[in-house]
């Protein structure tokens, strides 16, 4: 039987040689199947070493920059400054901060900012994977007075707007030791993607702005302590059938073939969260 898997490649500076040996193996790695072990081998992988385009660039443009000394340093050197680190630091309108990013400097421009002052515009060529999304400008707007107060005011975003409220999230607001008792309602008729569940799951918990982690691992660290609410508790998950229905197609298979909500609920009930769901 012959089987053909199309995959991508990723190139490894670290690797060293660019050539096979004389009697080649290849070994499968399919790390949610057999965890640190081969899933199989096979005799050839066609195209290993073929050169490849490379990805078209989106640059980015930082309108009404405060320059710190160090990017200020950075900008007197001669171009281009190529692969120097810089941070972009967003700040709410009380100087907190909200989010930050690194950024690979590969200047294109710098200039007296539109805005005025002195402040300057800066271009970034390619700023590297670590980049807000689009979705983030908006998300940002609504953060920007301070934390939320009003839920499901996510609800509105798509994966990435989500995924970039999710970022902006705390842990609070609760001691070491953690709150354990009572009940605690989550509306669950915005859960549609992880992203979703994990934002209806924080604000249930803990309040509008805050997370009970970012994944189901993060989660299952808060429900054994710590800063947050923890078991014993009763979770009241109103309309459970939508994030019922949207997650069934994100299946776990590592974890025996169960979807991303059946885990999530499984999880909760292991340890000993009483989950209702409505």
């Amino acid at each position: 039987m012959d089987i053909v898997v199309g995959t991508g490649v990723r190139e490894d500076d670290f690797w060293g040689g660019k050539r096979l040996p004389s009697s080649p193996r290849f070994d499968l790695w399919f790390p949610s199947i057999q965890g640190d072990s081969p899933s199989g081998s096979c005799r050839s992988v066609d195209g290993l070493f073929t050169p490849r385009p490379k990805r078209p660039t989106q640059p980015v443009h930082l309108i009404g920059c405060e320059p710190a000394a160090p990017l200020l340093a950075l900008l007197r050197r001669p171009l281009p400054q190529k692969g120097d680190p810089i941070t972009l630091w967003r700040l709410d309108r009380h100087g907190r901060t909200m989010t930050r990013y690194r950024l690979d400097l590969h200047i294109v421009e710098a200039r007296p900012s539109v805005l005025g002052g002195t402040l300057i515009d800066v271009t970034i060529a390619d700023p590297g994977d670590d980049r807000p999304a689009l979705a983030a400008r908006t998300v940002w707007e609504i953060w920007s007075d301070g934390t939320p107060t009003l839920p499901n005011q996510w609800a509105k975003f798509d994966a990435k707007g989500r995924s970039e409220w999710l970022n902006l999230t705390h842990v609070g607001p609760y001691g070491p030791g953690g709150l354990s008792g009572g009940t605690y309602h989550l509306d669950g008729q915005h859960v549609t993607d992880r992203s979703g569940l994990v934002l209806a799951l924080g604000e249930a918990l803990l309040g509008p702005g805050a997370n009970y982690g970012r994944c189901l691992d993060s989660v299952a660290d808060h429900l054994c302590g710590g800063p947050s609410v923890v078991p014993p508790f009763t979770l009241v998950w109103h309309h459970a059938d939508i994030a019922r229905h949207a997650l069934a197609g994100h299946v776990l298979h590592h974890l025996g073939g169960l979807s991303y909500f059946e885990v999530t609920v499984n999880l909760l009930r292991e340890k000993g969260v009483d989950v209702v769901l409505r």
